[in-house]
């Protein structure tokens, strides 16, 4: 177990260098993608920009570039170009937005997910699995933004059941804190309550058959036991992949969009502004946030992978 923790440690470190550096060649190599023109805006002297590339060092080869700006980046010394605050002081700004958003979300999708995936296939074939199907098919399609937008206007503005965007910190006040994340965290998870049941419900129509299923019903179990014990754990192991995979890449700033519409100030915010602005600096800080996260989750499914599945042994 050490020993695959230590290769994953460094494949991490890998992956985040290669992203890291495709995410600057990228940015370098777009039209318009000169931040020294950015900065000095469209009325300067070459003179000007000139003197913007040599106090950010744009004027040196981009492999150098790239280096000072990761070493930048892990001394919490990275500026962003257009509002010369601290890239690291942002997205520890925006953090707790962001994973009480990612969180609070995870928690109803992940739950409405397994009970839909175990009520569908239970009652699978019969009136109730149809309608579970096309709710799901219904969540599954609708978009995000428009989902927000719907209500947001429904329930906040035109009648006001709940507040109209912003965020309160849990410090704060932990029931307002609920109050205004409880429309976000609905408008995040359909999507995913829909996909979890059909995936879960499929891979429970499938381990039914199994041998070892069968086997434990023939030992006399109950079929609430078999169901729960048997043929439900393993039918989670892709669930914990999907949510490991969904939970990092919403908390490493997938939630852009539910962020933007409810006016949630949190990474994904920011990494639209970053966007808007074509500022490199925030851009590789968001993209190295969000791609830690994916490293670490999928190393932390493989090992609930071996706690779920005895079959399944990391060596």
């Amino acid at each position: 177990m050490l020993a695959f923790l230590l290769r994953r440690v460094f494949g991490m470190v890998v992956v985040l260098a290669v992203v890291s550096f495709i995410v600057y060649l990228v940015f370098v190599k777009i039209p318009g993608g000169d931040p020294a023109q950015r900065i000095a805006g469209r009325t300067a002297t070459q003179a000007n920009i000139v003197a913007i590339r040599d106090k950010l060092s744009l004027d040196q080869p981009f492999y150098v570039q790239w280096y000072k700006m990761m070493q930048q980046l892990f001394t919490g010394k990275l500026i962003s170009y257009t509002d010369q605050l601290s890239v690291v002081g942002q997205i520890w700004q925006g953090l707790p937005v962001t994973f009480s958003l990612s969180l609070g979300a995870a928690v109803i999708w992940l739950f409405f997910g397994v009970l839909v995936g175990v009520i569908s296939a239970v009652t699978a074939g019969r009136l109730s699995d149809r309608l579970i199907t096309v709710l799901a098919l219904i969540g599954v399609s609708m978009p995000v933004f428009w989902l927000g937008i719907i209500l947001r206007y429904g329930l906040a503005e035109r009648n006001s059941l709940f507040p109209d965007g912003g965020y309160v910190a849990l410090t704060s006040n932990p029931l307002q804190w609920f109050y205004h994340l409880l429309l976000p965290w609905v408008t995040l998870a359909v999507l995913f309550i829909g996909f979890y049941g059909r995936v879960l419900r499929s891979n429970i129509l499938d381990t039914i058959n199994e041998d070892y299923v069968r086997t434990a019903r023939a030992k006399g179990l109950s079929a609430r036991r078999v169901l729960i014990k048997h043929a439900l754990r393993n039918s989670l192991i892709p669930i914990v992949t999907l949510f490991g995979l969904d939970f990092a890449a919403v908390l490493g700033g997938g939630a852009i969009l539910t962020e933007t519409v409810y006016d949630l100030h949190g990474v994904g915010f920011y990494a639209r502004t970053a966007i808007g602005n074509l500022d490199l600096p925030p851009l590789m800080g968001v993209t190295l946030y969000g791609a830690f996260f994916i490293v670490f989750f999928s190393t932390l499914v493989d090992v609930v992978y071996a706690w779920l599945d005895p079959r399944i042994r990391v060596r």
